[in-house]
């Protein structure tokens, strides 16, 4: 995201701990998906394009 963006719409997975201590947030943009870590949300995220985290969640999904 640049800096000029608004600021994105983070969401937890469904299946975070009901603590909220062990989790990831993603949001979602046109061309990337954005991932940070919920428990510090200050340190910067990272970004990755829509194809490679669609390879990552098929992958997870098998596991």
């Amino acid at each position: 995201m640049n800096a000029n963006a608004t600021e994105p719409a983070w969401f937890k997975s469904s299946y975070s701990g009901s603590q909220g201590d062990s989790c990831v947030e993603v949001a979602v943009s046109e061309l990337a998906i954005c991932v940070r870590d919920s428990k510090d949300v200050t340190r910067p995220h990272f970004v990755v394009g829509r194809e490679v985290w669609s390879r990552f969640v098929g992958f997870a999904a098998e596991v």
